[in-house]
C-alpha cells in the first residue's frame, strides 16, 4: 500500500466512524473537511472502498432514502450504496489513531491526523504534535544551512523564494508551539492555523468531531455522479 492510499483509507474510516455515507457524500466530506484530499477522484476513492470492504472493515448496504428509492425507476440507475463501518473497521481505525510513528509527522499524513484529533487521546496528540515540530525544526535547520551555502550564487527572486519557504516553516513551528502549550494547559479554543487563518481547535477533549477550518473549498459542482 502506498503512503497516499494509506492516508485515504485512514480518512475514510474516520469519516465513516461518525456515520454511514454513500460514495458521493463521502467524497464531498473528504474535499470539504479535509482539504488535503481535494485532488482525489471517484477513480481513486472507489477502489479504496472496495479494499476496505474486502478487508472486512466496511460493509455495503443499499440506500434507503426516498431519493434513492426514486432513483432507479426515474433515471435507470441503481440506488446508491451506503458504506457502514464494521466493528472490525472501528477497531482498526482506533489502532491507526493510536500510532505515533514517523509517518504521522509527514506533511499530508499530519494534516489527516490533525483533522481527527477530536477523536484522539491527549497523550497521542502530544506525541504527534511534538514529533511534527521536531521534524519541521530539522527541516528548518537544513534550509538555513543550504541558504547560507548558496546565498551568493542565487538571484534575488530565487533568494526570495527560499526565504518565503523558510518563513512558512517558521510560522508552522510557532503554531505547533501554541498547540502544544494549549494541550499542556488543557485549553480548548479556536487557534490560528499555520497559514494564519482561523481553525477550530478541538484538541483538548478525549473525543469529538472533525475540526472545521474557517475556509474550505466547496464540492465541485460538476461532480453530480451518484453511486
Amino acid at each position: 500500500m502506498s503512503r497516499r492510499s494509506g492516508i485515504l483509507e485512514f480518512a475514510v474510516l474516520g469519516l465513516l466512524r461518525e456515520s454511514p455515507m454513500h460514495g458521493y457524500e463521502l467524497r464531498k466530506r473528504l474535499n470539504t473537511s479535509l482539504g488535503v484530499f481535494r485532488a482525489f477522484s471517484y477513480g481513486t476513492l472507489y477502489p479504496c472502498l472496495k479494499t476496505l470492504v474486502a478487508n472486512g472493515w466496511l460493509i455495503e448496504e443499499p440506500g434507503n432514502t426516498s431519493e434513492d428509492a426514486l432513483a432507479a425507476p426515474l433515471t435507470g440507475r441503481r440506488a446508491k450504496i451506503v458504506y457502514r463501518l464494521t466493528a472490525e473497521g472501528k477497531e482498526h481505525f482506533e489502532d491507526l489513531l493510536s500510532q505515533t510513528g514517523p509517518d504521522a509527522y509527514e506533511d499530508e499524513h499530519f494534516a489527516a491526523r490533525f483533522a481527527f484529533f477530536g477523536q484522539t487521546s491527549r497523550d497521542v496528540r502530544m506525541r504527534v504534535l511534538e514529533g511534527r515540530r521536531s521534524r519541521l525544526e530539522e527541516r528548518l535547520e537544513k534550509m538555513r544551512a543550504s541558504l547560507a551555502r548558496t546565498r551568493e550564487r542565487l538571484d534575488d527572486y530565487t533568494l526570495e523564494l527560499q526565504r518565503h519557504g523558510m518563513e512558512s516553516v517558521e510560522r508552522e513551528v510557532r503554531w505547533l508551539n501554541e498547540l502544544i502549550e494549549s494541550e499542556r494547559a488543557g485549553r480548548d479554543h479556536p487557534r490560528p492555523g499555520p497559514d494564519g487563518s482561523a481553525q477550530q481547535d478541538n484538541t483538548s477533549g478525549e473525543s469529538g468531531g472533525l475540526p472545521r477550518p474557517g475556509s474550505t473549498p466547496g464540492p465541485d459542482p460538476s461532480d453530480d455522479t451518484a453511486t
